[in-house]
């Protein structure tokens, strides 16, 4: 499933933002590829082809947090990340309505 690049490879997507291989998502997250294959298959994360964006790994290492803080399993985690920021753009709504 993943094409290794090694950890010193550079890509760029099409709009200009770093991205990341599965060996290097698992080296910056302190994780292993199977746990980074295993977040896509879950649809925790959503790469961009084999190359993940670094809001992918920022999300890997909160679910990871949520695991080991809380117990949580993987959806588990992915789930209240996911309130958690639909929450937080309800708050931004009602703010921008209040003014």
């Amino acid at each position: 499933m993943t094409q290794s690049f090694g950890l010193s490879r550079l890509v760029w997507s099409e709009t200009g933002d770093r991205l990341y291989s599965f060996e290097q998502a698992a080296y910056f997250t302190q994780t292993s590829i199977p746990l980074i294959e295993k977040c896509v298959a879950l649809g925790v994360i959503e790469p961009e082809g084999d190359m993940l964006h670094r809001q992918d790994l920022v999300r890997i290492v909160r679910v990871l947090r949520l695991r080991r803080d809380l117990g949580l399993n993987l959806a588990g985690a992915a789930m209240v990340l996911d309130m958690a920021t639909e929450i937080a753009q309800l708050k931004a709504q009602l703010r921008a309505l209040r003014q």
